[in-house]
Formats: C-alpha cells, structure tokens, sequence
C-alpha cells in the first residue's frame, strides 16, 4: 500500500528524465543568444524581459493563491490559499459538489527566485480513510519563469472531470492535494473536503 506521501507524488513518467542539471535564471538568461530553439524555450518559459517582482524577504519559489471550480450552474467555489496558515482550516469547510455535474478547477500562482520545472497538481480523494478508485490523478501544469510587470500571475485551468452520481456516490469525501515540482519539492499541501449532493 502506498504511503500518505507517495499518494501526493506525481507518477514517474516512462522515459522521461531531466535533460540538463538545473541552473539558474542568470545562467538561463546568458544562455547562447544565437540558438533560435533555445530562444525559443526561454520565450515559452516567459523569459521575455518585465521587472522580476520576486519579493526578497519570501523564501518561496511557488506560491499558490487560490484554486477554484467552475461549473455551469452555480458561482465558482474558491479555496483561498493567498494567507499564511489559510489551508489548515479547509477541511472543516467542505463545499457541495452536485452529482453528475461536470466541472473544472483553475489554479493561480506567482513564481518567483528561479525557474519552476515541472510544477505537477497532485489530488488523492478518500471516502472515510478509505481511497477511492481512480481518485489519485496528478495534471502537469508546466515550467514557470518568475513572474514580471507584464505577467505578474499564472493561471492554469485544469482538464475537465464529471462528478460521480447515484446514491452510493452521494455523501463526504476527504481530499488530500499538492503542488509538487520535477525536484519532488512540495511547494504546498493541503488537506480539504466536499459533498456530493443531490443538487447544489
């Protein structure tokens, strides 16, 4: 059986490895000028110029400010995780899900310091302690620059998924979420809950 931390750890893709050890931004930025595809992957990491809004008294590299989901029929639910100390409180706090729904979660985060590699959002749902099937997913987000003037958040929308429906389905869910980089570093973690009800 797998433990609490492995349930929060992006699987390990087949073949895929790290290409180069990581540097930093200013190694990323002096980079050869004259390599058009390296140009290229600094652009699409947002290494385009702005001022650097990295804050030197915050330590972190990845700070989430929210995560929401958006359904058609109903406002979106955000969890704000802006304050310090803010994901500690989000289990007793659970929202109503309606079955059967479909629905769609967005993140917003700041990076700042040094390149994010492979940011992954890592969910584990249990009903009780028990895991529920498939209810471990993991979603790439990506490779991040730190923000800039002209980018100061990120957004990513994640894939769509359905509630499930029926009786059975019906009741309290515990989930367990993370956001964890190509370094397995855990950027954030938090435990939270939702309903899946009749209706919203």
């Amino acid at each position: 059986m797998a433990s609490h931390d492995e349930d929060l750890m992006p699987e390990n893709t087949s073949g895929y490895k790290i290409s180069q050890p990581k540097q930093s931004l200013a190694q990323y930025q002096q980079m050869d000028e004259g390599d058009e595809s390296l140009q290229r992957y600094k652009e699409s990491l947002g290494l385009g110029g702005g001022q650097d809004l990295s804050d030197p008294n915050d330590p972190r590299v990845c700070i989430i400010y929210a995560l929401a989901m958006h359904s058609d029929g109903r406002d979106p639910v955000v969890i704000d995780l802006s304050a310090p100390g803010s994901e500690s409180t989000l289990k007793n706090k659970p929202f109503k899900i309606k079955e059967g729904s479909r629905f769609t979660m967005t993140a917003k985060f700041k990076v700042q310091h040094e390149i994010l590699s492979g940011l992954h959002y890592v969910q584990s749902i249990k009903r009780g302690k028990i895991p529920i099937p498939g209810g471990k997913t993991s979603e790439m987000i990506g490779s991040f620059a730190p923000n800039t003037d002209k980018n100061p958040v990120y957004e990513k929308k994640f894939a769509e998924e359905e509630a499930p429906s029926g009786m059975l389905a019906r009741g309290h869910y515990n989930a367990s979420s993370s956001f964890v980089d190509d370094d397995k570093k855990v950027h954030l973690h938090f435990d939270w809950s939702f309903d899946i009800a009749k209706d919203w």
